[in-house]
């Protein structure tokens, strides 16, 4: 071959992305092919990172923000040496391979950032790990000690430009000048449906300049490599904004469909991938054929991300001596360890301390245990005054030539953007070293959910915080007021739903959530005032659920409830016991964590053949699982004061201890249904 590197290594992307395709029957060879010359470019004159150590901080980090291109991805991982074989891209889109159908973060793949493939989520997770940067960078670099200077690449396209979640990241991007965020827009002109003329004529480069962008135009994507060369030597040099470069591709490039929708989600087809190959001077008929020159170019890359590497570790070393105080620090953090007291300085509760509502004693506890676990990091979207998440001492992230705060600042605000949030947290979270948590209304975790199910998927410690839990929050009405909202995220596997019923259960809570380390945790806290309640411990919460009162006596009802219905279900116990009618009260913190526990346990606190009622201030979808008959709510909210409606949904001891003595009746003379014990 007389092709020079930069063309073979390029061809090589070019002819190989469709043979992964082909054999899979399945994929996305488009994408690929046509951004080729981009990702070569960067990953072999800018990106700067160690195979053989995946997960040294100080990595440039990439993203392909249109993860339906991920074999791009893979192959690019494949050159440098990555834990990817030719196998691995052989066993493309099949199960338990290392080569899933969009990159999946944290699941064997070194190399995979975030998990990208719902389109915008790559971009706005980017805008995180540029925010973990600029952090680390602030609260541990020092003179002769440049710790944290790592550039975030993205690769996004004309699907990604056109979701929410991108524009509420990249305006946040722009207001925090995150200089060292470079972006490239892969314009081809193209999506599913055909031309993006059919919907997505806006001009994005004046979009992102009134975003605080620096943003440049390459004319020319699939030729142009010195005019990439250049717009990205040029971004690296803008420091304060992060930087857009818009390059018009041609989508398949060499296909005989190229630049036309065809090539974006379906193989090629033997016949057009064969004239792709003759087209780019290789052989025909040889399949998943990588050149040797293109593995030894690579391999040399590779060899400067490994001394990049060792000298990073060098002067980490040397650190040590010079500052062993932040040395041990940040060593702790990039460890995943809490710092030493932290359970001591959780607050605890007795029954004789004040009713408060969990919202304001997630707000005591964040003053405790903030000041003390310097890796949380977050805000809210426009709430704090509601939601109660900024600590006393606390100092904004801004950019210092604001006024506003330093990027040392661990307090965001995210503005009304909480789709946008909750994708930076997972940015957060995906760089090290931070636990991130973000801050709304609970009813509005429904904007957010696209990234929250990133969240658990990718298995991101991310502190969802919120509060206005129920129709407790009142005269807002049902436009505010969650109803299904817990079942969609009790629905999302590996996530843990904390709903506290006091102030030991929100230490606890928290306890939890951030030892939890591989998943995230949604805190759901109220507005209204709850009492201290007898018989409550911080330790309880980490088995889900427990026997708060009662369970010394022979119970005629179980009643199981959550967050602001456990002093209900309390009451009404105490209402039945004037009748005789002996009650247990479980409080249940936590499905998915009484979930986890023994059958022995789990039957501990439920006693088989006596019957349960749940009570939450919510949908009774799911609660079939552990109760005989739960009482909630199964319509919308209403508009009042929190008490009128609670009396409204019929959530009052009398009421309830109506309904308690029914289900007592229903079962008399038969046992009831042992909820434990199933075939499988």
């Amino acid at each position: 071959m007389s092709q020079n590197m930069d063309t073979l290594a390029i061809n090589t992307i070019r002819t190989l992305a469709p043979d992964v395709v082909q054999k899979a029957t399945s994929g996305h060879p488009g994408a690929p092919m046509g951004c080729a010359p981009m990702a070569h470019v960067l990953f072999s004159r800018f990106i700067s990172a160690d195979p053989k150590d995946p997960d040294w901080l100080n990595r440039d980090r990439f993203v392909l923000s249109n993860g339906h291109g991920c074999v791009l991805l893979y192959i690019m991982l494949h050159f440098l040496g990555y834990n990817l074989s030719m196998e691995d891209l052989k066993n493309f889109r099949q199960i338990n391979s290392r080569t899933p159908g969009h990159p999946e973060a944290n699941h064997g793949t070194h190399g995979i950032e975030v998990t990208t493939g719902p389109l915008g989520q790559g971009i706005a997770q980017a805008v995180g790990l540029a925010i973990a940067e600029a952090h680390l960078a602030a609260t541990f670099n020092k003179p002769d000690f440049e710790l944290v200077n790592n550039f975030t690449y993205v690769i996004l396209g004309d699907g990604c430009m056109q979701e929410g979640v991108q524009a509420e990241a990249a305006s946040l991007a722009g207001h925090l000048q995150l200089g060292k965020l470079i972006a490239l827009y892969d314009d081809n002109h193209i999506q599913i449906d055909g031309d993006t003329a059919l919907g997505f004529t806006e001009d994005v480069v004046k979009r992102y300049e009134a975003y605080g962008w620096h943003v440049q135009v390459i004319a020319d994507g699939d030729h142009d490599i010195e005019g990439i060369t250049k717009a990205i030597e040029a971004a690296k040099k803008v420091t304060d904004k992060p930087s857009l470069i818009k390059i018009r591709t041609t989508i398949g490039f060499g296909s005989k469909n190229q630049g036309e929708e065809k090539v974006h989600g379906a193989a090629l087809g033997e016949p057009d991938i064969e004239q792709v190959k003759t087209k780019f001077g290789f052989d025909p008929k040889q399949k998943f054929h990588v050149p040797k020159e293109v593995y030894d170019f690579y391999s040399n890359v590779s060899k400067k991300g490994a001394g990049a590497s060792a000298a990073w570790h060098k002067l980490f070393e040397a650190y040590g001596q010079k500052h062993p105080e932040l040395h041990a620090e940040l060593t702790r953090r990039i460890n995943k360890k809490l710092p030493d007291g932290f359970i001591d300085a959780l607050p605890r509760f007795t029954p004789k301390d004040d009713p408060v509502a969990t919202r304001k004693l997630s707000e005591s506890l964040l003053n405790k245990i903030a000041p003390i676990t310097p890796e949380l990091v977050g805000g809210s979207a426009d709430l704090t005054g509601s939601n109660l998440t900024r600590w006393k001492s606390a100092e904004d992230f801004q950019p210092e030539n604001t006024g506003l705060g330093t990027y040392a600042g661990r307090y965001i605000r995210f503005g009304v953007r909480e789709h946008g949030m909750a994708a930076i947290c997972n940015g957060i979270s995906a760089y090290g070293a931070n636990i991130p948590f973000g801050a709304t209304f609970f009813n509005f975790i429904s904007y957010a959910l696209g990234a929250v199910r990133l969240s658990a998927l990718s298995k991101h410690q991310v502190l969802y915080i919120m509060t206005h839990d129920s129709i407790g929050l009142g005269e807002d009405g049902p436009t505010h007021q969650p109803i299904e909202t817990l079942a969609e995220c009790r629905a999302l596997p590996n996530i843990l739903n904390f709903r506290p019923a006091d102030g030991n259960e929100v230490s606890g809570s928290y306890l939890v959530a951030l030892e939890a380390t591989d998943r995230p945790s949604v805190l759901i806290l109220t507005r209204q005032n709850l009492p201290q309640l007898q018989g409550s411990t911080v330790e309880a919460v980490r088995k889900g659920a427990y026997v708060l009162q009662g369970g010394d006596v022979a119970a005629d009802i179980v009643f199981v409830a959550t967050g602001s219905e456990v002093s209900l279900a309390v009451d009404t116990a105490a209402e039945l016991a004037k009748e005789g009618v002996k009650s247990r009260v479980v409080s249940m913190p936590c499905w998915e964590l009484f979930e986890e526990q023994s059958l022995e346990y789990k039957e501990s606190v439920f006693p088989d053949g006596v019957p349960v009622i749940s009570i939450e201030a919510m949908s009774t979808f799911g609660w079939t699982k552990w109760a005989h008959h739960p009482i909630g709510i199964d319509t919308f909210g209403s508009s009042g004061p929190y008490k009128d409606l609670y009396k409204k949904f019929g959530l009052v001891p009398d009421v309830i201890a109506g309904k308690a003595k029914k289900v007592i009746a229903f079962y008399k003379g038969r046992k009831a249904e042992n909820k434990f014990r199933q075939p499988f």
